[in-house]
């Protein structure tokens, strides 16, 4: 008799579906959660520049070119405009102070100087004039006072021999009554004389003072006039080797003019410019330095500049210990401003990966040196030769400080 066969519940085929459902939903699962999905770049490593991260000296400086100047320069500007008419020396020579350089001629000013001094000596006179009018009246009030003293001693002792006359019966009572008037006469001139001369005085001085100030004035703009035809003669103000001076006879130089400048070659000075950026940081008695002949020499900052142009500022340093033998004027020295000293720091090299990530990422060589992967760090201060690393980077680690710009931002390089 037949017998009924029991159907098989996972057969071949169904067990060989289940599996390639299971593969399925494992590959979705991976490409969705597992699967690597930075992007990559393979890359020639011959061609990139890799350094290690190291913990070191650091000293934040940045470089600046000084140009030389001497210690002291005065500049020469034309006190008023004129012909030039004489030239003393020529550029390069060595001056004392008051010596001639050049004369100018200015008509216009020479007539005007000849008329405004007419004037003055003019007025001058009349001052002068009244003044002595003053002088005489007050001696004469000191004759007519001499006067009246005389004639009052001469009745006083009229009328105290006449008074004793009179006592003794001598004369009569008009001749005594007389006398007596005539003393009374003079003291009474003598003290109204006296009065008048006080009062007299008290003008007189004040009078002075005033006619005084008034001369005294007067005579200063005299000497302003003769100072102001002086100065078309231009002399050194100081000793120096006079620079920039190129004057010809026949030119016409205008008021304020340069003419050129004294040079004091006692000492050196540089001149340099700095950056707008570090404009905050810069301070009077701020350190550099610089090689020359193969020694150091030390500076500091002297003086700063404050009109920005061209997006710098100047700045004069000068030396903190001995000079240069052989700078010469005019002359380019490179030199190293300090922001800080020098202090322990990580530190990595200075390269073209700073102008891709601005200091905010940099690409790291894992320990099998087959591939680097990006990293964020944070780049503190900075030189000519290193980057300061605050944060992100290990000592001994390695990464790539070349240029990023052929990488595209990928997130891992892959060397080949």
């Amino acid at each position: 008799m037949d017998r009924a066969i029991k159907k098989k519940k996972w057969t071949v085929k169904k067990l060989a579906g289940l599996a390639a459902v299971m593969a399925f939903a494992a590959f979705i699962a991976y490409l969705l959660f597992f699967r690597d999905t930075s992007s990559r770049l393979y890359v020639d490593m011959d061609k990139m520049s890799i350094s290690t991260v190291e913990q070191g000296q650091f000293q934040e400086f940045i470089p600046a070119d000084g140009v030389v100047q001497p210690i002291v320069s005065i500049y020469l500007d034309a006190v008023f405009g004129g012909r030039v008419e004489e030239v003393y020396v020529r550029d390069g020579a060595q001056l004392e102070e008051g010596d001639k350089i050049l004369r100018l001629s200015n008509t216009q000013m020479e007539l005007n100087y000849m008329q405004q001094e007419n004037t003055a000596l003019e007025v001058l006179d009349r001052w002068q004039n009244t003044r002595l009018g003053l002088e005489r009246n007050a001696f004469e009030l000191e004759r007519l006072q001499a006067q009246l003293e005389y004639q009052l001693d001469i009745a006083r002792k009229d009328f105290e021999r006449k008074r004793s006359f009179f006592e003794h019966g001598v004369i009569s009572d008009q001749e005594y009554e007389n006398a007596e008037r005539d003393y009374q006469l003079a003291l009474r001139q003598y003290e109204i004389g006296q009065r008048t001369r006080q009062h007299d005085s008290l003008y007189t001085a004040t009078q002075m003072q005033q006619i005084n100030r008034h001369i005294g004035r007067i005579e200063t703009n005299i000497e302003m006039l003769n100072q102001a035809i002086e100065n078309l003669i231009v002399r050194a103000p100081i000793g120096g080797q006079l620079s920039s001076f190129h004057s010809e006879r026949g030119e016409t130089k205008s008021q304020g003019q340069n003419l050129g400048q004294i040079d004091v070659l006692d000492g050196f000075k540089l001149r340099a410019r700095i950056d707008e950026r570090y404009v905050n940081r810069t301070y009077v008695g701020q350190p550099a330095t610089f090689d020359y002949g193969g020694e150091n020499y030390r500076l500091e900052i002297s003086k700063i500049y404050s009109n920005i142009t061209g997006g710098a500022f100047e700045v004069d340093l000068t030396f903190a210990g001995s000079e240069p033998q052989g700078i010469r004027r005019g002359q380019t020295l490179q030199m190293r401003l300090q922001f800080s000293g020098v202090a322990d720091a990580l530190i990595i090299p200075r390269g073209g990966f700073y102008q891709t990530t601005g200091g905010n990422w940099i690409y790291v060589l894992d320990s099998s040196g087959s591939q680097a992967t990006k990293r964020r760090i944070r780049i503190g201060r900075q030189n000519i030769h290193h980057y300061e690393v605050l944060e992100g980077l290990e000592p001994g680690e390695r990464v790539i400080v070349s240029s990023y710009d052929s990488y595209g931002d990928k997130d891992r390089l892959i060397f080949r």
